[in-house]
C-alpha cells in the first residue's frame, strides 16, 4: 500500500508559538526576560527544545552544552503544562489527509518531538484517530535523520515502506527521506519555507489542496509507474 508520513512541527501544524513560551519559561527562571521571539525565532522553535535553548543563551552570551541539559528537561515540562494555547493545524491539513486515505493510502506520523508529547498533542488537537501510526524521537534507539522511524511509522501504519513519501519542513525530513532512499515532499508555508527548494526534495508543497495529486506524481516517478 502506497504510504504517507508527515512531520509534525511545522509541517502539519504550526507549534511554534507554544514552543517559545515554553522556551522562554526557562530563560525567565534563569533570571531573564523572554529571549525568543515569534517574529525572529519561529524556524528555530521547530527545529526542536534544545536548538531553542542554544539559540537563547547564545543571545545572552551564556551558552554552554551543560546549561541546555540542564534546562530541557523544565522546557519539556513547560510545553507539556501548556501544549496547545497557541498551536493551529495549517489550513486543509486534515482534509488533505482525508483524501489521500480515500485514495486508498495508509497515513502515519514520524516526528522528532517526544512521542508522549505528540500524542498528547496530537490528541488535544482531536486529529490522532486519523492517522495509522505515531513514531517519536523516543519511539525508537534513534531518531531522525536516521531512517529508521520513517520505516517503522510506514509499516506501523499498514503501509509498504518501499512506497512512502515523507512529507516535512526542514533538512532532517529530506535527509532522512534520502537516507531511507525514498522521496520527499517538502512544505513551503512554514517558517523557513524559502530555504525548502534548495534541498532539492522530490516535490514542493504551497497549499495542502494540491497534496493529494503532488503524492500521486511524486510516487509514480519513485516507483517508475
Amino acid at each position: 500500500m502506497r504510504t504517507v508520513i508527515f512531520d509534525l512541527d511545522g509541517t502539519l501544524a504550526d507549534t511554534s508559538g507554544d514552543l517559545l513560551a515554553a522556551a522562554n519559561a526557562c530563560f525567565r527562571e534563569m533570571g531573564h526576560g523572554d529571549v525568543l521571539t515569534q517574529a525572529q525565532d519561529a524556524g528555530v522553535a521547530l527545529r526542536g527544545g534544545r536548538m531553542m535553548l542554544a539559540t537563547g543563551l547564545k543571545r545572552l552570551g551564556q551558552y554552554s552544552e551543560a546549561l541546555v541539559d540542564q534546562y530541557y528537561p523544565v522546557l519539556l515540562e513547560a510545553y507539556r503544562a501548556d501544549i496547545d494555547r497557541y498551536t493551529v493545524l495549517y489550513p486543509g491539513a486534515m482534509e488533505a489527509v482525508s483524501e489521500l486515505k480515500q485514495r486508498g493510502m495508509a497515513v502515519g506520523i514520524c516526528t522528532n518531538k517526544p512521542e508522549a508529547l505528540a500524542e498528547q498533542l496530537l490528541l488535544s488537537l482531536g486529529v490522532r484517530g486519523a492517522f495509522g501510526s505515531l513514531v517519536g524521537a523516543d519511539t525508537l534507539p534513534v531518531r531522525k535523520p536516521d531512517p529508521a522511524p520513517l520505516v517503522e511509522a510506514a509499516r506501523r501504519a499498514g503501509g509498504d515502506p518501499a512506497q512512502t513519501v515523507l512529507i516535512g519542513d526542514s533538512d532532517t525530513d529530506r535527509n532522512t527521506s534520502a537516507n531511507a532512499g525514498l522521496p520527499s515532499i517538502l512544505v513551503t508555508f512554514g517558517p523557513s519555507g524559502e530555504d525548502m527548494a534548495a534541498l532539492k526534495p522530490e516535490g514542493l508543497l504551497s497549499q495542502f489542496s494540491d497534496l493529494p495529486d503532488l503524492v500521486d506524481q511524486v510516487l509514480a516517478a519513485h516507483l517508475g509507474s
